[in-house]
């Protein structure tokens, strides 16, 4: 049984109350999920709060998911995001949520903790990977942003980004090796 598969069975035995697909459902998905709330909110103890709530809500909507819109991690994906930024709003409410083009902010999830020798260093490496992102092509750099700042599997980004999957893989790929030989130049 393929992962989506294995998704798909966990969430309709979920609607149907089961309490332990419920667990596997989250043992399978919420270190993902999480990964993707910390990257959002940029705080743990935020990503925490809005994972928590993310299952209540997966718990409570299970059988509205429709198999035929999407890959179960994409539903569960999205509930996640509209969480985390429905806290950010909350929490923050001065904070403008960025546009889906925009790239995402390279801060410190944990900045304060760090000597301004280490900070300092970390800046630099982060104005240097902002600049290389901005070199590469409009897909490449969107498949890689999407990837690994949202968190979105290939097959994803291929319904996301309107591409055959084998060209979505080659953007990642060739992203990827451009941002490591502009990082190490």
């Amino acid at each position: 049984m393929t992962d989506a598969a294995l998704l798909v069975r966990l969430l309709a035995d979920t609607a149907g109350g089961d309490q332990r697909a419920f667990r596997e459902l989250y043992q399978a998905t919420s270190s993902h999920l999480f990964g993707v709330l910390v990257r959002i909110l940029e705080r743990r103890d935020w990503a925490e709060e809005a994972l928590q709530d993310c299952y209540l809500r997966v718990w409570q909507k299970a059988d509205q998911y429709a198999a035929e819109k999407g890959a179960p991690l994409t539903w569960m994906q999205t509930i996640a995001r509209y969480r985390a930024l429905d806290l950010l709003r909350m929490k923050r409410p001065e904070v403008s949520i960025p546009d889906e083009d925009e790239a995402p902010p390279m801060t410190f999830a944990d900045g304060d903790a760090l000597n301004p020798e280490v900070r300092a260093t970390e800046q630099e490496g982060i104005g240097r990977l902002s600049n290389c992102l901005d070199e590469l092509a409009p897909e490449p750099r969107k498949s890689v942003l999407l990837a690994y700042y949202e968190g979105y599997t290939h097959p994803e980004l291929a319904v996301v980004m309107k591409a055959p999957l084998g060209t979505v893989k080659s953007w990642v790929r060739r992203g990827l090796s451009q941002l490591r030989e502009c990082l190490d130049a």
